[in-house]
């Protein structure tokens, strides 16, 4: 069935003039010889359609070229040019539309993450905002109460003093650890890579954190059954950082008398994958998207209560990124969390 929908300017060129040649080809058959209606008709459809082709062409492409550079809003090149003046036209006025479509749907796309990306940055703002809020006005009511005539107070001088200092060291903390994530994005942080030993460095991390563990009567291991040894080729450094915050973390949301497992498991012949999991009190899915997001928490209150800086996920996903490796969480409320990353396996040379 003969359908309209895309045709092509010379098409409709070709439509056009047969339309206005058909009724004079018709008229001179009915006035004079057969002939001379036939050739009347060729000489009137062969003119209508080389004028009406070339106005459509002209008008028509010359449009359609405009949007085209507005569509890609660059200055066309050699190539570009020769594109808009000999295959462009060929495409039909349906491919044009379904083009400028596709520009549109991608348009609305990054306009849509333009919007999210801004509202993560008023949120990160307004957080960074309260996090440095916090202390600094502690430590102004402290030094204020001391100038006032608290520092004269014998009782009340030196804890106050520690109160302060207590809170310039999380000042110190959250810097440093801005600081780091900044460098971590623009690559300033180099890696040293080697190959070890991933059992041994956790061990070492739940040797070192074993008296805040012992806080809150959890027992930390490696799961029965990935005991055996297995080389990683890493920044040993920066994955000790990444597995001690991942330990500190459930060790502060793990359940009082809990577990805090360490599991190791080879992949494949190319990667390692190591997964930190305990039995406490989970995190809503509704969350899970957004927990390596800076200063992201899921209960801000009581998060702020338990302490730290609300970056330590958000440096562990930037250390496992450098290593362009990925990180994963899975978690049910009152069931536990499991955070995991993949590193290269041992490397050989």
């Amino acid at each position: 069935m003969f359908s309209t929908k895309n045709l092509s300017p010379r098409q409709l060129s070709a439509i056009t003039a047969l339309l206005v040649s058909l009724p004079v080809g018709l008229a001179f058959l009915w006035l004079e010889k057969v002939w001379i209606g036939l050739l009347a008709l060729a000489i009137m459809f062969g003119w209508s359609y080389a004028f009406v082709a070339m106005v459509f062409e002209w008008f028509i492409y010359r449009k359609i070229k405009l949007i085209y550079k507005f569509i890609y809003q660059t200055k066309a090149t050699k190539r570009e040019e020769m594109y808009y003046k000999h295959i462009l036209p060929k495409k039909s006025i349906g491919q044009v539309s379904e083009d400028v479509e596709k520009w549109a749907e991608q348009r609305s796309a990054e306009v849509a993450l333009l919007k999210q990306n801004e509202a993560y940055r008023k949120e990160f703002l307004q957080n960074l905002s309260h996090e440095f809020k916090t202390p600094i006005f502690a430590i102004q009511g402290y030094v204020d109460t001391l100038l006032n005539g608290a520092l004269e107070n014998p009782k009340v001088n030196r804890r106050f003093l520690e109160n302060a200092s207590k809170n310039v060291i999380r000042m110190v903390s959250l810097i440093n650890d801005l600081d780091e994530i900044s460098r971590l994005e623009t690559g300033e942080q180099p890696l040293y890579k080697q190959n070890f030993v991933i059992q041994e460095v956790i061990r070492d991390v739940f040797e070192s954190l074993s008296i805040n563990i012992a806080e809150r009567n959890i027992k930390a291991d490696i799961k029965k059954g990935c005991e055996q040894s297995i080389i990683v080729f890493a920044d040993k450094e920066k994955i000790r950082q990444v597995i001690n915050n991942l330990v500190i973390n459930a060790s502060k949301y793990g359940k009082e008398n809990g577990t805090i497992i360490a599991s190791v498991y080879k992949t494949d012949e190319q990667y390692v994958l190591v997964e930190f999991s305990d039995d406490g009190m989970g995190i809503a899915e509704e969350h899970l998207d957004r927990i390596f997001e800076r200063f992201f928490r899921t209960d801000r209150g009581r998060s702020r209560d338990i302490g730290g800086t609300g970056l330590g996920l958000a440096i562990c996903k930037h250390i496992i990124e450098a290593h362009k490796q990925i990180m994963h969480v899975r978690s049910k409320l009152t069931v536990g969390t499991t955070i995991g990353f993949t590193l290269e396996g041992k490397r050989e040379g």
